[in-house]
C-alpha cells in the first residue's frame, strides 16, 4: 500500500486484473449507511393551527436520506445514481414547485406527516426492481425532512416498523 506522502502526480492508473484483483474489490460484507440529500421548493398552509403557518406560504426544503445495505462485488451497497433516480422519478414530481396540500395524500403538510410520507415511498421504491437485485438488503434507516434551516422532523427504521 502507498504510504501518504507529498503530492505527486498518478503516473499509470490502477488495472483490474493486473493492479487488483476482482475479490479484492469487495473489502468487506457489513451492512453500510450511505446518505444523499435533496432540496426542493413547495407551498403548504397548515390545517386546524392557529399560527402563521395556516395561510398559505413556502419554504426549502431539504430531505436528507439515510439507506443501507450490503455491499456488492464491487463495494457498492446503494449506488448514489439509483437513489437520484427513485428521487428524480418517484419522489420529486410530488414536492418540487408545488402545492403540497394538493399534491401530497389527505394530510395536514406538516414536517412530522411529509417525513413518513418520504420514508414510505423510498422503502416502496427500494423493495421493487430493479432495486431488489441490485441494492442486497436496501432499506430505510431514517429520513430527515428540514422545514427551515434549523427545524427539521425525523423518521426512522425502528419507529416506523412495528
Amino acid at each position: 500500500m502507498m504510504q501518504p506522502g507529498p503530492y505527486r502526480i498518478v503516473e499509470q492508473l490502477q488495472q483490474l486484473g493486473k493492479d487488483i484483483e476482482q475479490p479484492a474489490l469487495r473489502y468487506h460484507t457489513k451492512r453500510v449507511l450511505v446518505s444523499k440529500e435533496f432540496t426542493f421548493d413547495a407551498a403548504h398552509h397548515l390545517h386546524a393551527y392557529e399560527g402563521k403557518c395556516k395561510n398559505l406560504h413556502g419554504h426549502t426544503y431539504k430531505a436528507v436520506f439515510g439507506l443501507s445495505g450490503y455491499v456488492d462485488e464491487i463495494g457498492i451497497a446503494l449506488d448514489f445514481g439509483d437513489i437520484k433516480t427513485i428521487w428524480k422519478e418517484r419522489i420529486e414530481p410530488y414536492l418540487d414547485h408545488r402545492y403540497l396540500n394538493e399534491t401530497l395524500p389527505p394530510m395536514n403538510t406538516t414536517a412530522e406527516n411529509m417525513v413518513v410520507w418520504l420514508y414510505e415511498q423510498m422503502e416502496a421504491a427500494l423493495r421493487q426492481e430493479p432495486y431488489t437485485t441490485r441494492c442486497a438488503g436496501g432499506r430505510v434507516e431514517f429520513v430527515r425532512l428540514y422545514e427551515t434551516p434549523t427545524s427539521y422532523a425525523e423518521a426512522r427504521r425502528e419507529w416506523m416498523v412495528e
